[in-house]
C-alpha cells in the first residue's frame, strides 16, 4: 500500500500490475460540509453538480476518462455483475455490490463510508473487479462472489488474483448487535478472530477486514493486502457514516485496466 499525495490524494495497493486503481480520501473535491470535499455519493443531500465534478476530479487525478466510469446501485448485498460496456452519464448498470470486467474501456467505481472496498485483479487473464461489502454483504459472501464471477465469466484461476481490502470501519469501532453475530456465525461457522466481546458488557465487535480476507482466502485467493485503516478513527482522511452520525459523504474507489 502506498499513499500518493497531491491536491487529490489517494491510496494504491501493491502488485496490481496492468491496472490503474485508486482509493481516494475525502480531500480535493468541491462539495461543502458535511460532504467536504470529495464526495461521490449522489443521493445523500449533496448537489448532483458537485458529485459529477468530484467524479471528474477523481478521473483526472489518475488520468482516466470520466465518461468511462461505470457503477452500480449499491444495495448491501453480494451479487456481482459482469460489465460489458461503459455506462453513460454515471448511470448505474444494475442493483449489485460487485462488478467484474476484462474491457479496457471500462472504469469500475464504487462509493464507501465505513463499508469495505475490495479490489481484485487477475494479472494472467487481464480481469479486474471491485466490491462493496458492509456487514450484510460480508456475511453473504460479497468477497467470494467477486472471485466466483471472475472465474465464471473469464476463467480466472483464483490463485492468479491479487486482492486488496481498503479502508473500512475497524474492529475497535464496529460494535454490532446479536443479529449480526448470528448472521456471521451462520456464514463462517466459526467466529474465532472475527468477533470479540467487550469484557465489561459483552457487546460484540465485528472485524470486517478479517472477515473479508477470510472470505477471499476461502475462494482460493492467496495474495491479499489489507490496508488496516479504520474509517471511524480516521475521519480526517475518510468519510465514516457511523462516526459522523450519518451526516457525511462517500469516498470513491476505482479500478481499470491500463
Amino acid at each position: 500500500m502506498q499513499r500518493i499525495d497531491g491536491p487529490v490524494p489517494y491510496y494504491t495497493f501493491d502488485g496490481f500490475a496492468g491496472t490503474t486503481h485508486a482509493i481516494f480520501t475525502r480531500h480535493g473535491g468541491v462539495s461543502p460540509e458535511p460532504f467536504g470535499s470529495l464526495n461521490t455519493g449522489g443521493f445523500i443531500g449533496d448537489s448532483q453538480d458537485n458529485v459529477r465534478r468530484n467524479h471528474e476530479i477523481m478521473a483526472e487525478a489518475v488520468n482516466v476518462d470520466p465518461q468511462r466510469m461505470t457503477t452500480t446501485w449499491q444495495v448491501h448485498g453480494s451479487e456481482t455483475v459482469r460489465v460489458l460496456r461503459p455506462s453513460r452519464d454515471r448511470r448505474w448498470i444494475a442493483q449489485a455490490d460487485g462488478m467484474v470486467t476484462d474491457r479496457h474501456d471500462v472504469v469500475l467505481t464504487m462509493r464507501f463510508a465505513d463499508c469495505t472496498p475490495i479490489l481484485a485483479v487477475d494479472t494472467v487473464r487481464g480481469v479486474i473487479g471491485i466490491a462493496h461489502a458492509g456487514w450484510r454483504g460480508t456475511v453473504r459472501g460479497a468477497a467470494a462472489s467477486l472471485i466466483r464471477a471472475m472465474t465464471r465469466a473469464y476463467g480466472t484461476n483464483p490463485a492468479d488474483v491479487q486482492a486488496g481490502i481498503g479502508p473500512a470501519i475497524g474492529p475497535r469501532k464496529f460494535q454490532v448487535g446479536e443479529e449480526v453475530v448470528r448472521a456471521a456465525l451462520a456464514y463462517y461457522g466459526d467466529l474465532d478472530g472475527l468477533m470479540r466481546r467487550d469484557p465489561a458488557d459483552g457487546t460484540a465487535y465485528f472485524d470486517l477486514w478479517e472477515a473479508n480476507r477470510r472470505d477471499l482466502a476461502s475462494a482460493g485467493v492467496e495474495r491479499i493486502e489489507v490496508m488496516g485503516v479504520c474509517t471511524a478513527e480516521r475521519t480526517d482522511d475518510f468519510f465514516s457514516h457511523r462516526a459522523e452520525q450519518g451526516k457525511t459523504g462517500r469516498f470513491g474507489a476505482l479500478i481499470c485496466l491500463s
